[in-house]
């Protein structure tokens, strides 16, 4: 059983070896890759090693019982924790997603419901932020469309880890965030008290470590400038500091006014584009993988409605995973934690679904 591990375990003392080389950490994106690679068969070994001595120990108490029937009490809890230890162990060695260790860029989109969309898209965004807070992860807004009664139509933020363990990495938690989200409340605009179904869209994109990883020729991109303008077509600042890039062979568009400056402004774009082109290129590779290999949870399509937030009764409820729970103000105020998890274990036992029907 496990035989998978030895070469896991030789690629573990190759690396350590890498790392113990300066010249490595010359290049900060690769020295960034082997350190999270390594930081995966770190957890790999640990388990390996738990599972290995656990049942020597479980070996050894069953040889002792034979003469002393007070070793017998010890053999269920060690049956029991090897069991544990080798399901653990079982977990990780499901091929893991290569972008999990990468921080992300996520977008959320006003969609159905007018105003309260809007507003909507706002606590989510609110959500997301506290939820990052508790995580010790950064955010920067890049984005956003502000309405005028303080929603978005439209809001990007960047949201930066801070572990160079690819299990806990942003991407690793929020890349199945992305979809329809739905709102059931009574709208600060409704005067008769009646409930609304409204919703909004969430985008996740994993950030580019570094510009050259996604190369973009400057002929493939045409770059626009225009006047900054805020809620209302207000006008604000009297410079065309605003940039528009379009990615001709894609047809991606992404324009960005937030800064003052019309050079941050382009280098925002670029920052986004780069993120779309590599999900974009993601998404054809996990397209033509093997079954075993695609999320069973994170979908690609992007139209589906995956989450229902119901105010009334405090409700909030998965509809991939089918968790419910009653704490809704809670998870609006970042305890999302799992909401999340529940999407991880679902598509692990999936995966280990897929991989049993395939051996």
């Amino acid at each position: 059983m496990f035989e998978s591990v030895k070469g896991l375990l030789a690629e573990h003392d190759e690396l350590q070896q890498q790392l113990a080389d300066p010249a490595l950490h010359a290049d900060p994106a690769r020295a960034k890759k082997v350190n999270r690679r390594y930081a995966e068969l770190s957890q790999i070994k640990a388990a390996y090693e738990r599972w290995q001595q656990l049942g020597d120990d479980l070996d050894a108490a069953r040889e002792l019982a034979k003469e002393d029937e007070a070793f017998a009490a010890e053999i269920p809890s060690l049956e029991g924790q090897l069991h544990a230890a080798e399901e653990k162990l079982r977990r990780l060695l499901i091929p893991r997603d290569p972008d999990d260790g990468r921080d992300v860029i996520l977008e959320i989109k006003g969609g159905t419901g007018g105003a309260e969309s809007a507003l909507f898209a706002a606590d989510l965004l609110r959500m997301y932020v506290h939820y990052a807070e508790s995580k010790g992860w950064k955010t920067e807004i890049l984005e956003h469309d502000d309405t005028d009664l303080g929603g978005y139509s439209n809001v990007q933020v960047a949201i930066k880890g801070n572990s160079s363990d690819p299990s806990e990495g942003v991407w690793a938690h929020l890349k199945y965030e992305g979809g329809v989200h739905r709102v059931q409340r009574v709208p600060v605009t409704e005067s008769q008290g009646r409930i609304q179904t409204s919703t909004a869209g969430v985008l996740v994109f994993p950030e580019v470590d570094e510009p050259e990883e996604v190369e973009i020729n400057p002929n493939d991109i045409r770059v626009d400038v225009f006047r900054s303008s805020g809620p209302g077509g207000q006008s604000v600042n009297t410079t065309d500091s605003a940039v528009r890039i379009t990615h001709l062979p894609t047809g991606i568009v992404v324009s960005m006014q937030n800064e003052k400056s019309q050079i941050q402004n382009r280098e925002a774009a670029l920052r986004v584009l780069r993120a779309r082109l590599l999900a974009r290129q993601q998404e054809e590779l996990e397209a033509a993988s093997s079954a075993a290999r695609k999320s069973q949870i994170r979908g690609m399509d992007r139209s589906e409605r995956i989450r229902t937030y119901n105010f009334p009764e405090n409700r909030i409820a998965d509809h991939r995973t089918g968790y419910k729970a009653y704490n809704l103000d809670q998870v609006m105020n970042g305890a999302l934690e799992p909401v999340i998890d529940s999407a991880i274990q679902a598509d692990e036992e999936a995966q280990l679904a897929a991989l049993g029907d395939t051996q």
